[in-house]
């Protein structure tokens, strides 16, 4: 147990791991030199501290003896004490269960272990930053100089970033200009601006031109009436919250604070979402995408374009090697092969692993286009060398040319008709299935 005294940040660090615990609270009280630091190897020991005392931020393993991270997350939220310390989890892959239930459970943000260490204090640091101090970037709208600069002045303290504007068009130009996300956390305004556009005017231009939710792009404003007319008016009108004229240091804070975990929380779900979907259409061992998304997006690629053609690769031989090498080899050589695809073909090229050894290529280009692209990637597949094995593929190419209305179907099957076609005349070449299904090399 490392423990020291008399710091002002006090972070907590989770881990089984005894030499994990070790240099993480290592690097921390070098890069941090003001932090009391407690390591715990299990859920049940750090609960017995967070009983007894109160800390600023919490970081766990998700897999740890007894309750695993998630687990000590839930009961983190059941304290009084405790329920509202940012929590970090940390793995080495974000798991089905950590992305489905670690919002619910209160998880702050996760961190992938196989970044490292020196990577995983940065991101403490940063996640500290931001909960325990004011690190956010505030549109403020203000066309009083005079309160702008006190009040301007009064969140700088804080360790905010303003951006100041005296009018809504400026604003609004502003939001539409920039890429908010990146740009803005906050948008605060007085509600009534003079000119043309009013501080009402802006909020209903926010939720209704850039369609911001109230999470993507919480708004704060200040207005000097204070009565329920007004208030109802305010949040009618797209705010999340309001302070009012002469501004009170210590409410505005709390405020904005309020308004940047609201923020912050939006970017969190955003990127589970993100990670889940990409669970649920990537294939985990080649990275490329599955059979699902190529039937589900497929469809869509087809109409998008006038011409398309697929091309289905199949490595020739790839059982002999897997079976006197090893799954393992084997694996690693399906997963070299993924990556040649994504490096070799563009962005807009959807490939997909459609089944064991056999990929999908779906590419916009013409037919005689695409003979050639099949014809110089066989080549170029022949100098890849993965695991130092030579390695060649079979292509069966058809293409949507001549056809009134081109099926994902109909594609799928001609051109496992021609990839058939190749196996058959001794592998290591290109065939391909005109719609009539006459079966030519390339």
């Amino acid at each position: 147990m490392i423990q020291v005294k008399e710091k002002t940040s006090r972070i907590m660090i989770v881990d089984r791991s005894e030499v994990a615990r070790s240099i993480i609270s290592h690097i921390l009280q070098k890069e941090m030199d003001n932090t009391y630091i407690v390591t715990c190897g299990s859920a049940e020991e750090s609960l017995e501290y967070l009983h007894r005392e109160k800390f600023d931020l919490i970081t766990t393993s998700l897999l740890l003896p007894g309750l695993d991270g998630l687990d000590l997350c839930y009961e983190i939220r059941k304290s009084e004490k405790q329920h509202l310390t940012p929590v970090i989890v940390v793995s080495s892959d974000a798991d089905r269960r950590l992305l489905r239930e670690g919002f619910s459970a209160g998880v702050t943000d996760y961190f992938n272990k196989s970044l490292g260490y020196k990577r995983l204090v940065e991101f403490i640091k940063d996640v500290s930053q931001r909960h325990s101090g004011m690190v956010g970037r505030i549109l403020y709208v203000e066309d009083s100089l005079s309160t702008a600069q006190t009040t301007q002045n009064l969140m700088e303290r804080h360790g905010l970033y303003i951006t100041h504007t005296t009018s809504g068009e400026e604003a609004l130009r502003l939001l539409k200009n920039t890429n908010q996300s990146d740009e803005f956390d906050i948008v605060f305004s007085d509600f009534f601006l003079e000119g043309q556009m009013t501080g009402g005017d802006l909020l209903y231009a926010i939720r209704t031109q850039l369609h911001y939710s109230r999470q993507e792009m919480p708004v704060l404003v200040i207005t000097i009436e204070d009565n329920r007319q007004c208030q109802t008016e305010i949040f009618h009108a797209g705010a999340n919250d309001f302070v009012t004229k002469p501004v009170k240091e210590e409410v505005l804070i709390a405020r904005v604070k309020s308004l940047l975990l609201v923020k912050h929380q939006y970017k969190v779900i955003k990127r589970y979402s993100k990670d889940i979907y990409n669970l649920e259409t990537i294939d985990h061992l080649t990275r490329v995408h599955n059979k699902k998304f190529l039937l589900k997006q497929g469809k869509n690629f087809i109409t998008k374009y006038k011409n398309v053609c697929l091309m289905m690769v199949d490595i020739d031989h790839f059982e002999e090697i897997d079976q006197s090498q090893g799954h393992l080899i084997g694996d690693h050589i399906l997963h070299l092969f993924g990556q040649f695809l994504i490096n070799y073909f563009p962005e807009e090229t959807l490939i997909s692993r459609f089944a064991g050894k056999k990929f999908t290529v779906l590419m916009s280009c013409t037919l005689d286009k695409g003979k050639t692209i099949a014809e110089k990637f066989r080549h170029k597949t022949m100098s890849l060398n993965p695991e130092g094995f030579d390695i060649t593929v079979s292509i069966g190419l058809t293409s949507s040319e001549g056809q009134e209305e081109a099926t994902l179907a109909n594609l799928l099957s001609n051109a496992d008709s021609a990839l058939h076609s190749a196996q058959e005349q001794g592998n290591n070449r290109s065939c391909l299935c005109k719609v009539q299904r006459n079966v030519a090399n390339v």
